[in-house]
């Protein structure tokens, strides 16, 4: 499980956001904390995994946070996903510098999280696999930088493809953990068969989902569907 501090100066807002991780397959909340001395003693005492990280606070900002875990903390320093009602690219800029894995601005709803959530997973996921390698090539690397970052597709499919539906799908084959057929696919989200044949079909074609044939003693192949990451 990846231990998730909520650290949110609005307690109900923080709970809105704890609610939501714990919503999320692999995640489960440790904590809430509304202030940077809070958080950080937080941090000290439960050692959170990741935290989910608001940028203003009433005694500094989260990017307060991170700094100063980065100067006494480097080595077992938690990762963080900043949430923000902050568009100012400044902000972005010193979130990317003291390493966060990733910005949400305020307000964003559940889906929004889980995408987010998930890539991190990934991210996570892929790193401790690579944990017990002597050195990592080309490919392991460039999946590392990719990871964190939700598919492309996702953000800007091509006509014909809706946002909402294409995230529903990816979260159902990235939590599966086995790979799906599309009737299991249409079936985990709610959509028709036939909806979910042409979603995975065009996410295979954009190279985010991977096709793999099962072979019976019989018939056709199977056809069955996981991410590429």
């Amino acid at each position: 499980m990846i231990r998730t501090l909520v650290v949110d100066d609005d307690f109900r807002v923080g709970q809105i956001h704890s609610s939501y991780v714990r919503r999320v397959e692999g995640f489960e909340v440790v904590g809430q904390a509304a202030t940077v001395a809070e958080a950080l003693a937080v941090v000290r005492t439960l050692h959170p995994d990741l935290l989910l990280l608001d940028v203003f606070l009433p005694d500094g900002s989260g990017l307060d946070i991170l700094r100063r875990l980065s100067q006494n903390h480097a080595a077992s320093r938690p990762d963080a996903l900043m949430i923000t009602a902050d568009h100012d690219i400044a902000s972005v800029r010193a979130a990317m510098k003291l390493g966060a894995v990733g910005y949400l601005v305020k307000p964003f709803g559940s889906a929004d999280l889980t995408e987010r959530l998930g890539a991190y997973r990934r991210l996570h996921d892929r790193v401790a696999a690579l944990s017990h390698a002597t050195a990592a090539d080309q490919s392991d690397v460039d999946a590392l930088f990719s990871a964190a970052r939700p598919p492309a597709v996702l953000r800007s499919p091509a006509k014909g493809h809706s946002v909402p539906t294409l995230t529903a799908i990816h979260r159902a084959l990235s939590t599966a953990g086995t790979a799906l057929s599309s009737a299991e696919t249409a079936e985990r989200i709610g959509v028709s068969r036939a909806t979910a044949q042409r979603y995975l079909s065009y996410l295979v074609k954009e190279g985010t989902v991977l096709l793999e044939l099962r072979y019976g003693s019989t018939g056709r192949p199977e056809h069955r569907y996981r991410t590429a990451h």
